[in-house]
């Protein structure tokens, strides 16, 4: 059976939050106060289309866009890590599950010729609009009241899982790597056979450490393995394939 890795993109993939990043585009690197202001918890995806809608007024290119965002930098280790993925279709599925949206990423993965380690991206999908203006749409709804109102990931993954087996692909194991808050929901679904994966210092590792401390009932089945480098993970990955 297969192994399937699930990437979340911001602080995971890549070192930094591309919907930050993308301020580099603007001369002072900066948004107008009233923007900022703007932002409601629980719906950064709208906050981020007033933010692009404003970086489009300034005459700012989708080309001059992605430019800055191949500039992200990649965590330690992960380019490595996802030319070995790319290497090793036939053992290894990969998806990206990220609160980011669709253009970043594949911008970043085409920018680095990393975009064939991975078989599916899911996120808030982005387009180009007439005025030559990046939009961005929810990526679906839901009813988890523990996610954003943009994306549950729990249920983006039950959905690939669901979809693969229909298929006739089931997944010998499954490991989930992420950094924050958001990356919790979808790990409390992993059997324990699976990995989740936090890495150190970040959002996910403390939430996950509480739970346990707590011996809480919605603790995670999975083994966790913390990571501060894809090298790490890449090792990891390396072990479960010569089992």
């Amino acid at each position: 059976m297969k192994l399937l890795m699930v990437f979340d993109f911001d602080h995971t993939v890549v070192d930094d939050n591309s919907d930050i990043w993308v301020l580099n585009c603007l001369p002072d690197q900066t948004l107008p106060a009233s923007i900022k202001a703007s932002y409601r918890d629980g719906h950064w995806t709208e906050y981020m289309g007033r933010v692009m809608a404003y970086i489009g007024d300034q005459g700012i290119s989708p080309d001059r866009i992605r430019g800055v965002m191949e500039t992200i930098p990649f965590t330690p280790g992960m380019t490595d890590l996802l030319t070995f993925i790319a290497e090793s279709k036939s053992a290894v599925d990969c998806i990206v599950v990220s609160d980011s949206n669709t253009l970043f990423i594949d911008w970043v993965l085409k920018g680095a010729g990393l975009r064939a380690a991975v078989d599916r991206v899911f996120s808030n999908p982005a387009s180009i609009n007439e005025a030559g203006h990046l939009e961005l749409r929810h990526h679906h709804s839901h009813n988890c009241h523990k996610c954003p109102v943009n994306m549950c990931k729990r249920k983006v993954l039950e959905g690939y899982l669901s979809e693969r087996a229909e298929a006739g692909v089931e997944y010998g194991r499954v490991f989930y790597v992420g950094d924050g808050g958001n990356d919790l929901c979808p790990s409390l679904c992993l059997r324990g056979q699976d990995a989740v994966m936090p890495r150190k210092g970040f959002t996910l590792e403390k939430l996950l450490a509480r739970l346990k401390a707590q011996k809480a009932d919605s603790s995670a089945a999975a083994k966790v393995v913390v990571w501060s480098s894809g090298t790490e993970i890449l090792q990891q990955l390396k072990q479960c394939l010569q089992a």
